[in-house]
């Protein structure tokens, strides 16, 4: 059974976070350094901006935290056994629609031709291109 896709996945999280620390890491120094050469400022403003620092990584984090999925986040498409429409006459290729996008077909098997409008039915994929067959092929 595939893992649920969720912000809160261990690994994900974990990746997240060591990347942010080394971040904050680096956002310290500077400030050290900003503070002890350049200008002098409150210590109160030091701490403010480490905070406001890790309250913008906190906040970000729902937003982005699909780049840091490194297993799964990236939608397969479709699957074998899946139906879509052919959305143009597929003879032997064309294009049709499964779960609401176009995606380029071919025919497999014995079928000849497809008209637009008919039911097919997945028996593969390579690439960006799905392999299909009419859906009352089998019946």
């Amino acid at each position: 059974m595939p893992m649920k896709n969720t912000p809160f996945r261990g690994p994900v999280f974990f990746r997240y976070v060591v990347l942010q620390i080394l971040g904050l890491i680096a956002f310290v120094m500077v400030l050290l350094f900003v503070r002890q050469w350049l200008f002098g400022f409150p210590l109160w403003l030091f701490w403010l901006l480490i905070a406001v620092w890790i309250a913008k990584d906190a906040a970000l984090y729902p937003l982005v935290w699909r780049a840091y999925d490194t297993q799964g986040g990236r939608d397969p498409g479709p699957c074998a056994g899946t139906t879509g429409v052919a959305r143009q006459r597929l003879e032997p290729s064309g294009y049709i629609e499964v779960c609401g996008e176009l995606w380029r077909a071919e025919l497999t098997g014995s079928a000849k031709a497809v008209e637009a409008g008919r039911t097919v039915k997945v028996t593969g994929r390579e690439g960006l291109t799905l392999f299909v067959e009419p859906e009352d092929h089998h019946q």
